[in-house]
């Protein structure tokens, strides 16, 4: 596979519409942050656990600057009025040697299309190519739309479920 800090793929919609799965880039700061202000407070809980509605600078910089070797973060791109717009991202952070955390968050209007399995995907293929054997990923017990993402990706699914959320591991081996 080609360097991971330069992946690209297009993909197609539930909807038809082409999405543009991407490696994030040092300049996609602006748009990061205009993808979060465009995701509802709701979505931000069940991706970060906590009520976000902004970061610090500290923050923002681990979030984007990342070396696509320990943290691997891909963006969702869509056409919006003509302009590519980021409309989910999705990253893996290794948490020791073969396995790495994975999350996602998609901007509301879009939900409902396939953006996070075809971030899923993707990450999966990096992470296979790097090595590791498995994403491992907390999920809150309500967010069922999330779970199904993890369950149809294809991969062997262990879930450990507990009273404040799931514990899913995927198994990236074939």
């Amino acid at each position: 596979m080609s360097d991971p800090a330069t992946y690209s793929a297009v993909e197609l919609l539930r909807n038809g519409q082409q999405v543009e799965i991407r490696a994030l880039r040092p300049d996609d700061r602006a748009s990061l942050l205009a993808a979060v202000s465009r995701t509802s407070s709701h979505s931000l809980y069940r991706r970060f656990f906590a009520v976000k509605r902004g970061f610090t600078e500290q923050e923002i910089a681990f979030f984007s600057n990342v070396d696509f070797v320990s943290h691997v973060a891909l963006v969702a791109v869509l056409e919006e009025g003509g302009q590519p717009v980021i409309v989910g991202g999705g990253r893996y952070i290794v948490v020791q040697p073969g396995q790495a955390e994975v999350a996602f968050v998609v901007v509301d209007q879009y939900q409902g299309q396939g953006i996070g399995a075809k971030l899923l995907h993707h990450l999966a293929v990096i992470a296979r190519d790097a090595g590791l054997k498995e994403l491992v990923a907390e999920v809150l017990p309500d967010n069922t739309s999330m779970l199904k993402v993890f369950e149809r990706s294809g991969f062997r699914l262990g879930t450990r479920r507990e009273p404040q959320g799931a514990h899913i591991t995927l198994h990236l081996s074939t």
